[in-house]
């Protein structure tokens, strides 16, 4: 029974331990305090459940002990310091002792935090480090290899930003319909951010992480409703449409499968259809933005029923639209890979060659592992080898290192 009782308890702690750091980040108004009295919460759950029956809502047990830990160690931290006994007081004080954490009103709580992680005051590379580890759970290093920054100096970033809300009292809380289209387009970022780690894990023994994948569609349609701009409805149409691939993209070992290679079959039509909907809405405002144009490329793919019927010059002239509006190196390796499918592989390679020769994704592995390919098609085996064995140098991801090796035996056994 207690190895139920674990089990269930690290469920709980899988699916729900963010909502209760975000609802006790606004009963308890600090970071720090509220994951200490999440830990202590689950903490308690392991030894109370055990003795007694698991409650019927769980999340709310969580955060009520959650609160009360928190009012002890400030009330036990008063014996020695004045400064705490007053905040212990404000805090009991400000913290309704009948909170129901299932209301409408604190269904939104990672919502407002989202929105508080993406202040202005705080610096874009700090809202994206808060948002990740704070509102989704990311560790520390995994957000690192994201910033490709050492796990130190992301720690330290993160740290200058709860301190700067503290310090600069910034509110928990959504911002007024006036501020919410200045404060959008940084929420955007991390939630497709987010979206990336869940869609391509950017380390690990898997190539999805479906829980990432699902909660950043859970931002997404929550921002979708408090505020439908076309960028918006943008994003959530290209998380779904790309979160649609996701039981086709590996095997049943758990290997990367490429799109060209895909079963679609598999592929979710019902979020394909809802994805295809919401493209049609975003398109349809001016200027288009750039999620609207991303998920648009999407759709081309999840429209017709095997690769061999993709529009790429259909591809290609998105990818030039895109490149206009947010022009970036990614962007430009994405369409070199579109033309060297509408055009032929030595078209994309010219694309890639020049890209990297510019040095800004000389530790990119994808670009890397794309020239490997179509020197791959190109016959150039020695040349692909040395592409291949440079990806696999850079790529951190377990399934991706498999597939890279899977090239190079392939290779070498013709070669």
């Amino acid at each position: 029974m207690s190895g139920d009782v674990r089990e269930r308890i690290d469920d709980i702690y899988r699916s729900d331990s963010r909502r209760v750091l975000a609802t006790l980040i606004r009963l308890l108004g600090d970071f720090d305090r509220a994951e200490e009295a999440m830990h202590d919460a689950f903490a308690a759950a392991l030894e109370t459940w055990r003795a007694e029956a698991i409650p019927d809502n769980p999340r709310a047990w969580l955060v009520s002990t959650g609160r009360f830990k928190a009012i002890d160690r400030l009330r036990r931290a008063a014996r020695f310091d004045a400064a705490a006994d007053e905040i212990a007081k404000q805090t009991d004080a400000s913290v309704p002792h009948d909170a129901d954490v299932e209301t409408d009103e604190l269904a939104d709580d990672r919502l407002r935090l989202i929105f508080t992680c993406c202040h202005p005051a705080l610096s874009p590379d700090a809202r994206i480090a808060l948002t990740l580890r704070e509102v989704c759970g990311l560790q520390t290093e995994e957000i690192a290899r994201a910033f490709l920054t050492g796990a130190p100096t992301l720690a330290q970033r993160i740290v200058r930003a709860k301190t700067k809300i503290r310090d600069a009292k910034i509110p928990y809380q959504v911002p007024s319909r006036e501020e919410l289209p200045d404060r959008l387009a940084a929420v955007l970022h991390v939630v497709y951010l987010v979206f990336n780690e869940g869609y391509s894990a950017s380390a690990g023994d898997t190539v999805t992480r479906a829980d990432l994948s699902a909660e950043a569609i859970r931002l997404g349609r929550l921002l979708v409703e408090l505020l439908p701009e076309p960028e918006a409805v943008g994003l959530l149409a290209l998380m779904l449409l790309h979160d649609a691939r996701r039981a086709a993209r590996t095997s049943a070992d758990g290997d990367l499968v490429l799109l060209d290679e895909q079963d679609r079959s598999l592929w979710n039509r019902a979020q394909i259809a809802e994805g295809l909907t919401l493209v049609e809405r975003a398109l349809s405002f001016r200027p288009v933005g750039s999620y609207a144009l991303q998920a648009a490329i999407a759709a081309v793919h999840a429209e017709v029923t095997d690769s061999a019927s993709t529009d790429w010059r259909q591809i290609v002239g998105l990818f030039d639209v895109l490149m206009r509006v947010e022009p970036s190196a990614v962007v430009e390796l994405n369409r070199a890979a579109a033309v060297a499918m509408a055009e032929g592989p030595e078209a994309g390679l010219a694309l890639i060659d020049a890209l990297l020769r510019r040095r800004e994704l000389t530790d990119y592995h994808l670009a890397h592992s794309a020239r490997a390919d179509l020197l791959r098609r190109l016959g150039r085996t020695t040349d692909a080898l040395a592409a291949y064995s440079r990806a696999l140098a850079l790529a951190t991801q377990e399934p991706e290192r498999r597939f890279i090796r899977r090239r190079m035996t392939e290779l070498e056994s013709r070669g």
